[in-house]
């Protein structure tokens, strides 16, 4: 069974665009699926990235172009300017990592909710009210939000340390374990589908 590292921040456009084809591809091919959520902004730090507020009026205007163009090619309704990002990061990753050593619920379903948040919801995905929300929804204890603040902590932190040294630098990033293959944006789908086809 092949297995995916998946790199992502839950505020980030591209990850929310992926919707759920990489849990499709997944299912496909009988791959698993490991989540890991990161600070994006520490991480463009690290690589040599360009923190969007930083980044030239030229580079975010064909930002904002290329993003209306990916929502309608995939029928995606998208805020381009949400009412809540910037946002903090850490609360939902840490109630992602909780969940996922919980078990029991969506846990895709509950990424992509965190995700379709920031971007179709106008809701602020760090607050404790919208967490707690989401993660019952996704089936998930919503007292995971206080009791997982430790673990998920901890593991955040490890999951930038990890990118960094697997060569992660932007997000979404999918690394086959068994192959090394590396796959950075929600437009490379299609070849991590092919790349898994051929394992």
């Amino acid at each position: 069974m092949a297995h995916i590292d998946y790199y992502f921040g839950t505020q980030s456009p591209y990850s929310y665009l992926a919707g759920d084809r990489l849990e499709q591809i997944a299912s496909k091919h009988g791959a698993q699926i490991t989540y890991k959520p990161l600070d994006l902004l520490q991480l463009f730090d690290r690589t040599g990235g360009v923190r969007p507020a930083n980044r030239h009026p030229s580079r975010m205007e064909y930002r904002g172009q290329e993003l209306a163009r990916w929502s309608q090619h995939l029928g995606m309704p998208m805020n381009l300017k949400p009412a809540f990002w910037p946002v903090n990061m850490a609360p939902s990753s840490y109630a992602i990592i909780a969940a996922a050593k919980a078990g029991g619920g969506d846990l895709a379903g509950l990424v992509q909710s965190f995700l379709r948040g920031v971007w179709a919801e106008e809701t602020d995905i760090a607050d404790d009210g919208v967490i707690r929300d989401k993660l019952s929804a996704a089936g998930f204890d919503p007292e995971l939000a206080n009791s997982g603040l430790f673990i998920g902590a901890q593991v955040y932190e490890r999951n930038l340390e990890e990118a960094v040294e697997a060569g992660v630098f932007g997000a979404p990033f999918y690394i086959v374990r068994d192959s090394g293959q590396r796959f950075w944006g929600q437009d490379r789908l299609e070849f991590l589908d092919r790349h898994l086809a051929s394992l």
